[in-house]
């Protein structure tokens, strides 16, 4: 049986972990992968042929170098006869595609009974299009390189599974009017994301407010931050700046900023009010 030598795979399909090479549960996985593989007999050309992949996108998967997508995982476990071992590491797998600081928070949102959210700097992630996710990594700096640009997109889009979910959680968004003005992407892209705000906001499991900015009481002046009951009953608050996060779980914290979300909610626009206005805003553009 020949095996390429780890060295000499090239740049595969697929997306690449955040986490470096060396470490987290995709280099487990790829392990994994590649011992179960050596086991069946196979090289990474016919096994690539059996699953429908590359052998440089299974060289990389098995390196740790590229997230492997679900369909892939599905599709190797049945080829290699792992018996659920390579299924059962797809959601881990599947959970580092996002920055690691945000990792933590994306499993709790994914297993959310209660969702309320405070924006203040963008459209959240879980109402935004992919062209204006695009727009925003765009402009990050450093610079992101296309890869990593695409991998963010694909990894946030795919956070508005929970829209699908049964039974669905209660969710609900108070974003400032600043962020519905700021036209990121230019006005076609602001005109897309306006409009699934609109089509999102007709869920019943959702209420969607925007904070006007000539509010003289506003109290959200300490900045963004999400809040997510979990199964149980138990809340947890999630707060982000520059790359940081922060998951707070102390009951007295929690409740400070879950109480603070009450008020910043009496203070925007009502439901129905909001809709209104971005309707007003699309007219606008």
């Amino acid at each position: 049986m020949r095996d390429e030598d780890d060295r000499d795979a090239r740049e595969p399909e697929g997306r690449r972990p955040e986490d470096e090479p060396s470490s987290g549960v995709v280099t487990a996985f790829g392990r994994q992968l590649k011992l179960l593989r050596l086991r069946a007999g196979l090289d990474r050309h016919e096994f690539g042929r059996l699953v429908g992949y590359a052998a440089q996108s299974v060289a990389s998967f098995e390196q740790g170098r590229r997230i492997p997508p679900p369909r892939f995982i599905d599709r190797a476990d049945e080829v290699l006869d792992a018996g659920g071992v390579l299924v059962a590491m797809k959601e881990e797998v599947a959970r580092s595609q996002y920055p690691a600081f945000f990792r933590d928070a994306a499993r709790l949102e994914a297993e959310a009974l209660e969702l309320f959210l405070y924006a203040v700097q963008a459209v959240p992630g879980l109402l935004q299009t992919e062209e204006y996710t695009r727009a925003l990594l765009a402009m990050r700096r450093p610079l992101l390189d296309e890869d990593t640009i695409e991998q963010r997109v694909t990894a946030r889009i795919s956070r508005q599974d929970i829209f699908n979910r049964w039974p669905a959680p209660l969710m609900s968004f108070v974003i400032e009017e600043a962020v519905l003005r700021r036209p990121f992407g230019g006005k076609p892209v602001m005109r897309g994301v306006l409009e699934q705000i609109l089509l999102i906001g007709q869920k019943r499991n959702v209420e969607i407010q925007a904070m006007p900015t000539d509010r003289e009481d506003n109290a959200g002046v300490d900045g963004p931050f999400t809040l997510i009951t979990r199964k149980g009953g138990d809340q947890v608050a999630y707060l982000e700046v520059q790359g940081r996060s922060i998951l707070l779980t102390d009951r007295d914290e929690v409740r400070s900023v879950a109480a603070r979300y009450g008020i910043i909610r009496s203070q925007a626009l009502t439901p129905r009010e909001t809709t209104e206005f971005i309707e007003k805003l699309l007219g606008e553009l």
